[in-house]
């Protein structure tokens, strides 16, 4: 590979490092390229899953400000730039681990944290942001329903005793009959 077309590489890893929202680390030794084809196609079009040389990833993550990954390139490396979310990308990659082991997961860096194989994983079991979103959304109008039951009960409260002594004034005339 001539110097300007490694430059020119190191400059695109580059602008996907500083551009994606997460990055995960794999090697995927073992795998064919038919198999890797069906992990890009899986993972959809907001990750782009690149094998990429090591020396070239290892600049790039420098010049992108992930220092603390270029350490992590060693072996056969493919990484995958996450634009989306991070949590389905996981899933994507856990999943893909499970049928083919030769998929083994590295680590990543998200948000500018560093994470590991172990956290990439956890990442991967989290739910996705929609069905959090849902939930959170359940919550609020859980405490906000048992808040109009509290404001409401002593009106309701009043009402019965009202009726209660209305009841009781119209039985006492009968009873004094």
């Amino acid at each position: 590979m001539a110097r300007s077309d490694k430059v020119a590489e190191v400059a695109e890893l580059a602008e996907e490092f500083r551009s994606s929202t997460a990055v995960v680390l794999t090697e995927y030794r073992g795998l064919s390229m038919a198999e890797l084809s069906t992990l890009r196609r899986s993972l959809g079009r907001d990750v782009t899953y690149t094998v990429v040389k090591n020396t070239l990833a290892r600049r790039a993550a420098a010049q992108a400000g992930a220092e603390e990954l270029v350490g992590a390139f060693t072996g056969p490396s493919a990484v995958a730039f996450v634009k989306g979310d991070p949590v389905e990308a996981a899933k994507g990659l856990r999943d893909f681990g499970k049928a083919h082991p030769a998929l083994v997961l590295r680590g990543g860096l998200m948000s500018g944290r560093v994470l590991d194989a172990a956290e990439v994983t956890r990442l991967a079991d989290l739910e996705s942001r929609e069905v959090l979103l849902a939930k959170a959304a359940g919550l609020m109008k859980a405490s906000l329903s048992s808040a109009v039951s509290l404001f409401a009960a002593p009106l309701a409260q009043t009402a019965r005793l009202v009726d209660a002594r209305r009841a009781q004034v119209e039985d006492q005339p009968a009873a004094a009959e």
